[in-house]
């Protein structure tokens, strides 16, 4: 009895032995088949490609053996490759590999509608798959529908300039002025620049006039901008830097007066009796660069006493007229001058001081014009004191 109790022990134990075993062995062979089947060796990193250009999207594998590889695109559920062989008919598409552990999917000649997901896929059961995305940027580009061609306002009105763009990512909208001027905005303040699709101006005045650079820029080179010219119409205005102007009988003088107006105004020079004067050659209205001014010049050679008198510069457009006056008086020859003081000296020696006509102070001489300056002084008392001295001499 204890040998038969012994005997199944001992073949209990053995049974036990081999189950152990059997299980032991299953689960290395299982393990094993699993270290052998195909898989990925690593995630499908995301690609950011511009527009026209390639993108390679790359699906790293291991244990392939006799399995193959296949490149779809997720959204329309379409073959693009499978192993080394293209299936999709678009000539874009391709397919490379690194020894049969890298596959690469290859897109030539990028276009928006390429941008999605696209899946790396093994042949196995069930099937193994993953996922890359492919964005396409595109460069920034100004619509001519939506944005503001060159635009023309009165001055006191309003203003606004649009500016429309596209691109992926959507493009951010700069404005700026040319040669870096400032832009003024409400209340007058002025800034550098301004983002915003719309650039509004409240009240325009001649300062606003101008070109003006819509910029758009996503981080996608290359930026781009259009220029629109604000043109500012106004009548006519007119300065005139000296209204009073002095000149001997004999001498040349050019009068000048700057107008500013737009648009380009009709001016000329008259005299009072509405006399035209006539302006030719070189002394045609010239315009001053950058501006809406322009200067009207009027040349008078040999002055005569009938070329005394006022002189109006008139400027026209169709939004009114203006005129500026010039009076052109006498003024007496250098030679008339020295003789003038000669005089005055030899009354000043005759006469007392308080009975002078020039003022009550000795040698502080006024001519007929306004006082005399220290030069002036010095000179004529110098030249009066040797023509006494000859007269003295001749006289002895």
């Amino acid at each position: 009895m204890y040998f038969y109790q012994s005997s199944l022990i001992k073949s209990g134990k053995t049974l036990l032995a081999l189950l152990v075993l059997d299980w032991l062995f299953a689960g290395s062979t299982d393990a094993t088949a699993r270290k052998s089947e195909p898989g990925f060796s690593g995630p499908i990193a995301n690609v950011t490609a511009p527009l026209g250009r390639e993108a390679i999207l790359g699906c790293t594998v291991h244990n392939l053996s006799t399995y193959k590889v296949a490149w779809l695109r997720v959204d329309t559920q379409t073959i693009l490759t499978i192993h080394t062989h293209v299936i999709s008919r678009s000539r874009r598409v391709g397919v490379t590999h690194s020894d049969h552990r890298v596959w690469f999917l290859h897109i030539r000649e990028l276009r928006e509608t390429d941008r999605g997901w696209y899946m790396c896929q093994i042949n196995t059961d069930p099937m193994k798959s993953q996922l890359g995305y492919l964005d396409v940027v595109v460069p920034p580009d100004i619509l001519d529908r939506g944005t503001s061609t060159d635009e023309t306002v009165r001055e006191g009105e309003s203003v606004s300039l649009t500016c429309a763009a596209v691109g992926s990512p959507p493009p951010q909208i700069a404005w700026r002025r040319e040669h870096s001027k400032p832009i003024t905005v409400s209340d007058g303040i002025q800034v550098t620049s301004l983002e915003g699709p719309v650039l509004n101006i409240s009240r325009v005045n001649r300062q606003h006039a101008g070109a003006y650079l819509c910029i758009a820029s996503n981080g996608v080179p290359p930026t781009v901008s259009k220029r629109i010219i604000l043109t500012v119409q106004f009548p006519p205005v007119i300065t005139i830097r000296n209204q009073l102007v002095g000149a001997a009988l004999g001498t040349d003088l050019v009068l000048e007066c700057e107008t500013e107006a737009y648009p380009k105004p009709v001016s000329y020079w008259s005299r009072e009796n509405g006399e035209i004067v006539p302006v030719g050659g070189g002394l045609e209205p010239q315009k001053i660069d950058g501006s809406y001014r322009s200067v009207l010049r009027l040349a008078i050679r040999r002055i005569t006493t009938s070329d005394y008198g006022a002189y109006k510069c008139v400027s026209k457009n169709s939004l009114g007229d203006t005129e500026g006056t010039i009076k052109l008086y006498p003024m007496p020859s250098p030679a008339v001058e020295n003789k003038n003081v000669v005089q005055r000296m030899n009354i000043m020696a005759d006469k007392s001081s308080e009975s002078t006509p020039f003022g009550t102070q000795d040698f502080r001489l006024q001519d007929y014009n306004g006082a005399v300056t220290r030069d002036q002084l010095c000179y004529g008392f110098l030249f009066s004191l040797v023509i006494l001295i000859k007269i003295t001499t001749s006289s002895i």
